[in-house]
């Protein structure tokens, strides 16, 4: 009788609490886990990435990534696992100021910490936590803009802070909606759920 042995076993579930050294000291133990995340002390491992979350995720890096490559002082970042308070979130899509030049974010070793100015997360299965213990994680730690892709209601929620809270950006009467931080970055809404992306002439 043949018996599959794991070799690779898992040393933390979701639900699991840790504090956040040991959460990162046992994930660099499991070189196989690509995707996990630390909220306020509560270990989360997201399901497997759909089709459709896939799609969009690669819609959204195309197009912070061709406003990254403008501007001289912002970086776009995809999946990094972030240093925040005793957290450790992994959104899907971040964007800062460079540190040298003035960011708010910095890098501690090989982690990006404290709060990039503009993430984003593509949410599906992982809607209940994107709005909810992610949302007060990145308001608390001082994420400036936060967009939320909400697959199921094809709807995008960007949200600015203020005062220490988030507050919907409304879309304009040309139906786009424009970071309050960065300047020329916007998004078209209609464009963006029916993938029409500017192409290169032939």
């Amino acid at each position: 009788m043949t018996h599959l042995v794991h070799l690779d076993p898992l040393l933390f579930e979701a639900g699991d609490r840790l504090g956040r050294d040991e959460f990162l000291a046992r994930w660099e133990r499991m070189p196989a886990l690509r995707f996990a995340e630390l909220i306020d002390g509560v270990v989360y491992l997201p399901s497997p990435v759909s089709l459709e979350h896939a799609r969009n995720d690669h819609v959204l890096q195309l197009w912070a990534g061709l406003y990254a490559s403008r501007s001289a002082d912002v970086e776009a970042l995809s999946n990094g696992t972030w240093l925040m308070g005793e957290s450790a979130p992994q959104p899907d899509l971040a964007l800062r100021v460079r540190p040298e030049l003035g960011g708010q974010s910095h890098d501690a070793g090989k982690y990006p910490a404290s709060a990039p100015e503009f993430v984003a997360e593509v949410s599906g299965s992982t809607r209940s936590y994107d709005l909810g213990p992610k949302l007060s994680l990145y308001a608390r730690e001082g994420v400036r803009e936060y967009l939320a892709v909400l697959l199921e209601e094809r709807r995008l929620e960007w949200r600015v802070l203020r005062n220490g809270c988030f507050e919907l950006i409304p879309l304009d009467n040309s139906g786009i909606r424009r970071s309050i931080i960065f300047p020329g970055l916007w998004l078209d809404e209609r464009a963006f759920w029916t993938k029409d992306i500017p192409r290169d002439p032939a």
